[in-house]
């Protein structure tokens, strides 16, 4: 791995915390990166926040959320890619990282109403997964790459300590939507250049950038961006 190229990081768009108030503790999230290659340009998935949100709102970002205690323990088709798990064992014992890519996919269920997912028999399961399993599906673990690490700074009013996973269209069950399913406001499959155009938080904008250096040389080397205490970490890997 290379030394690391180290850059400042712009202001996060979240609010800051008043003066004299302890710093909280970031949260662990997830955000999956839907990569659609059926048009002229390549295309991601984006939602727009709702206006009454008091985290992000009003703003265009990826489907993602909170990890869940349901993620450590939901099963799968398959496990993660090992140069995927080695990235994430920075940061996260393997059971962690595992249940990281869960939450991504199982938040872009929610959200989205996609499911990155091989098919399978139908099961009952309790909490947040029962929908996703009752369809006829497992996680698709395997699919899943990962392009960033970002971890809020502690002058803000909420933190999370997010991982950012890409995945192809193709990997999909379907580009239908499920029913019933979908806490964005908007949803849209847009290019590179109508994205970096949106109203966009900070770091999704960093991390379109970098998808877009990725795939303009797609037999570059690979690289991780991590985000601690308003500096960014580039490592080629």
């Amino acid at each position: 791995m290379d030394t690391p190229i180290v850059t400042t990081a712009p202001r996060p768009d979240v609010a800051a915390r008043p003066p004299g108030t302890r710093s909280v503790r970031p949260r662990d999230a997830a955000t999956l990166i839907i990569l659609r290659r059926d048009a002229k340009k390549p295309r991601v998935l984006m939602g727009r926040r709702g206006a009454g949100h008091d985290f992000m709102p009003d703003k265009w970002v990826f489907p993602g959320g909170r990890i869940d205690r349901s993620d450590f323990r939901a099963p799968t088709a398959n496990e993660l890619r090992p140069d995927v798990a080695a990235r994430l064992a920075e940061g996260a014992i393997p059971r962690r990282a595992r249940a990281l890519a869960l939450s991504a996919i199982r938040e872009t269920f929610e959200e989205a109403g996609l499911l990155l997912a091989e098919k399978a028999e139908p099961r009952s399961m309790a909490g947040p997964w029962r929908d996703f399993f009752a369809i006829g599906a497992l996680p698709d673990l395997e699919a899943l790459d990962i392009i960033a690490r970002a971890v809020t700074p502690p002058s803000r009013t909420k933190r999370f300590d997010a991982r950012f996973f890409v995945a192809e269209a193709d990997r999909l069950l379907s580009l239908e939507r499920r029913p019933d399913c979908g806490e964005l406001d908007e949803i849209a499959w847009v290019d590179l250049d109508e994205a970096l155009a949106l109203d966009l938080p900070d770091i999704t904008r960093y991390v379109l950038r970098e998808l877009q250096t990725r795939l303009d040389n797609p037999d570059g080397p690979a690289r991780f961006m991590r985000f601690w205490r308003g500096r960014r970490f580039t490592e080629q890997t």
